[in-house]
Parts: structure tokens; C-alpha cells; sequence
């Protein structure tokens, strides 16, 4: 006993564990006097009951207190050590049982704190996701997670290049490409330009073209040579093509004018039924649906696609690698913004936030119910590596003290039951 007291005295005690230390001691020491004080009281009393006879009960009480006393002296101590370091059967019990101990506790551990109700009930009560948009709108911990990103990003992308995840997302995407009806869905967009006229713009453009064409000396005169050489010979000795020419280009001028003018103008509903016409076509022809899928098949069929997307990736890496080691880094920024965003936007919405805890109760508590078996075994194996002397002193510093009550009670109840005894001899026996 004195070799474990050395050893467990060894390791430096924590200030609490000296103030249970020290408290133990005195709680040992005060029943110790208590127990010496029951044996010098039945002596006193045996000794001098015989001039006083009612001392015998004093010495019948004082008896059975120091039986008492000293029985649960025994199973105190036998809890923890061998009672005066005898080979006594069933003693040291403690660290007899270490390994039943702690394949037990780990159990316990697994069954009463580890089961799915309780796990699931105390993890329904964090409310995860609001954490996590505490701490997405701390900006100084979104610009420490946006580093974060920034550094693993680069190689992350590296590791996409080489894995060949870059070439199974670009034939993924020619996959999907390929997959899309370019005509109608041509006709769709052209169908929203349509809806508020935007189209008009374009013949906007082409009248200034025709007008610029019209001031333009050398188209008219390829113009005025190509009347020319359609007209007879004698209407070019005439030189009918220059009065023509006149005419047209004074007609086609008058006509620019008169549309630019009049939002209404014929020319503009008859260049709406026109586009109209066309959008129709091109949604139901099948002519131009397959005029369109050629187009888009010779489109994605070329090698420069391939090209495309691997460059792609190579100056996407290039340019965060270059833009996130400078001191303004654009890429850092707009991620520290996205991040604190979706902080600010999360802590707004509250059912949001309720699927995204239930989420995390689910995974949690399933984490828990598959790993639950290794805790316990973990616990276990903890409380087998702990060296005995050091278990053994740390549950007596805990619970030492109050197991020295049990020696009080012992003494009151075997000096009360020895007292009742003595009187039922008196009684019963005494003539």
C-alpha cells in the first residue's frame, strides 16, 4: 500500500485534486479517531460497569461502533487495496476488476449516452446552421476560409487536368450539346427579341446601311454599270442608265425616309409578318431543323473544341494561381463576399436553416449509430492503458470521501444494533 501511495504521489496533483486530497485525509483521519474512541470508550466502560452498571450499555453500544466502524473499514479499503497489504480473497477490488470496469463502462457509454433517441433529441437542440452563419458573416473568418479556398484551388483544378475529369466534362458537356434542338430553340430566342419589336432595330440598321449604300459614288457607279450593260444599246445611247439610277436612288431614298419617319409604315408590319414567318419555320420546319443540327454536329465535331476547354482550364488555373498571391486578390475578395452573403442571407431564413440542422441531424446522429460501437471500445481501451495506481487514486480522490461517511454510519448503526441487542439480553435474560 505504501508502494501505491508513493507511486500515485509520483504525478503532481492538480490544485482541485489537492484540495480533495487534502479533505479526504482529514475525513479519514476524523473517522479513524472516531473508530479509536468507540474502543476506548467500551474499555473504559468494561472496566468500570462493574461499580456502575449502566455502564454496560455504554460498553455494549461502544462495542458493536467499533465492530461496525471497523467492518466497513474493511470494505472501504478492500475497494481500492488489499487491507493492511494482506492476500485477503475479494479485496483490492478495483483494480482486480480494471478490465471488467472498463469493458462495462465503455458498454454503459454505448447503450444509455450513444443510443439513437437521446443522440438525436440532444443534436435537435444546436441549431447548427445558424453557427454556421455566424460564422460565414464574421468577414474576418470568411477572408480566412476564402485563403483557404484560394490556396487549395489551384491544385485542385491541377488535379482535375490530370485525373481526366476535364475530358469526361467536355465530352459530358458535347454529350448535352448534342442532345439540344438548335432550331427551335433558335426560334424561342429570336421569339423573345420579337415580343417587344426589338427586331425593328435591326431594320433600323439595315435602312442606314441601304442609305450609306445610296451615298456611296463607287457603288453607284457599279450600280449605274450594271443598269447599263441590262439595257438595250439604243437606251444607252440615250444614256437611260443615268436618269434610272436617278430614279432609284431618289426612290429607294424617298422610301428610307418615309420608314425611319413612321413607326407604323407597311414596310414595318410587312418585315414583322416576315420575321413572324420565319420564327414559325424555324420552330416546326424540318428543313431547317436538320440544317440547324448539321450546323451544330460540324460545330462540336471540330478538334478546336477539345482545344477550347482544355485551354480553359490551363488559364483558369493560371489566373487564380496569379491572382490570389497578390495583396488585392480579386478572386479572395468576391469569394469573402459570396461567403459573408451567404451568412447574412442563411441567418435570414429561418426554413432554410430548420432543413439544413435536420440535415445535420440525420448525418450526425448516423455517424454516431455506426461509430458508437468503436467509442465504446475506445473508452475501454483507454481505461485499460491507465496505469492502476493512478485509476485507483483518482476514483478515491473523487468519491473516496463520501465512502468514508459509510464508516460514520457503520459506527452509529452497529453501536444502535449492539445497544438494542444488550437490551433484549437484559430483558429477555436476566432473572
Amino acid at each position: 500500500m505504501a508502494d501505491h501511495e508513493a507511486l500515485a504521489d509520483a504525478r503532481e496533483l492538480l490544485p482541485e485534486e489537492r484540495l480533495k486530497q487534502a479533505a479526504l485525509r482529514r475525513t479519514k483521519a476524523i473517522a479513524t479517531g472516531a473508530l479509536v474512541l468507540c474502543v476506548a470508550v467500551f474499555l473504559a466502560a468494561r472496566a468500570f460497569q462493574t461499580n456502575w452498571p449502566m455502564l454496560s450499555y455504554v460498553a455494549a453500544f461502544a462495542e458493536a461502533a467499533a465492530i461496525g466502524g471497523l467492518a466497513d473499514w474493511y470494505a472501504v479499503v478492500a475497494l481500492f487495496r488489499r487491507p493492511l497489504g494482506l492476500p485477503i480473497p475479494h479485496t483490492a477490488i478495483i483494480p482486480a476488476n480494471k478490465d471488467r470496469i472498463a469493458s462495462n463502462l465503455g458498454r454503459f457509454i454505448e447503450v444509455n449516452f450513444l443510443a439513437p433517441e437521446p443522440v438525436r433529441a440532444k443534436l435537435q437542440q444546436v441549431d447548427f446552421a445558424q453557427m454556421v452563419a455566424d460564422w460565414l458573416t464574421d468577414r474576418a473568418r470568411s477572408d480566412e476560409l476564402s485563403r483557404f479556398v484560394g490556396r487549395i484551388a489551384p491544385q485542385a483544378l491541377t488535379a482535375v487536368e490530370g485525373s481526366g475529369v476535364g475530358d469526361f466534362v467536355t465530352r459530358r458537356l458535347v454529350d448535352q450539346l448534342d442532345k439540344i434542338k438548335i432550331a427551335p430553340l433558335a426560334a424561342d430566342m429570336l421569339g423573345a427579341i420579337t415580343a417587344d419589336r426589338r427586331h425593328q432595330r435591326l431594320l433600323d440598321e439595315i435602312l442606314v446601311m441601304l442609305g450609306g449604300f445610296l451615298r456611296d459614288e463607287a457603288a453607284l457607279d457599279a450600280l449605274r454599270d450594271k443598269i447599263r450593260d441590262e439595257l438595250p444599246s439604243l437606251a444607252r445611247f440615250f444614256r437611260a442608265d443615268a436618269y434610272l439610277l436617278k430614279k432609284i436612288v431618289a426612290s429607294a431614298s424617298t422610301l428610307i425616309t418615309e420608314v425611319n419617319a413612321a413607326p407604323d409604315h407597311p414596310l414595318r408590319a410587312e418585315f414583322d409578318q416576315f420575321v413572324e414567318k420565319f420564327i414559325s419555320e424555324l420552330r416546326t420546319s424540318a428543313e431547317y431543323e436538320m440544317r440547324a443540327d448539321k450546323l451544330k454536329r460540324d460545330l462540336l465535331a471540330r478538334p478546336e473544341l477539345k482545344t477550347l476547354a482544355t485551354s480553359f482550364w490551363e488559364s483558369l488555373r493560371v489566373f487564380i494561381e496569379q491572382d490570389i498571391n497578390e495583396n488585392d486578390s480579386v478572386v479572395r475578395r468576391h469569394l469573402t463576399d459570396m461567403f459573408v452573403e451567404v451568412g447574412r442571407q442563411l441567418a435570414a431564413e429561418p426554413r432554410i436553416r430548420a432543413e439544413m440542422n435536420e440535415g445535420f441531424v440525420v448525418a450526425l446522429s448516423s455517424f454516431v449509430e455506426v461509430q458508437k460501437s468503436g467509442v465504446a471500445a475506445f473508452i475501454g481501451d483507454q481505461v485499460r492503458s491507465w496505469d492502476i495506481v493512478q485509476l485507483t487514486r483518482l476514483i478515491e480522490l473523487n468519491i473516496g470521501r463520501d465512502l468514508q461517511y459509510i464508516r460514520f454510519n457503520g459506527m452509529l448503526i452497529g453501536g444502535l444494533a449492539g445497544l438494542v441487542l444488550h437490551i433484549a439480553d437484559r430483558l429477555l435474560f436476566t432473572n
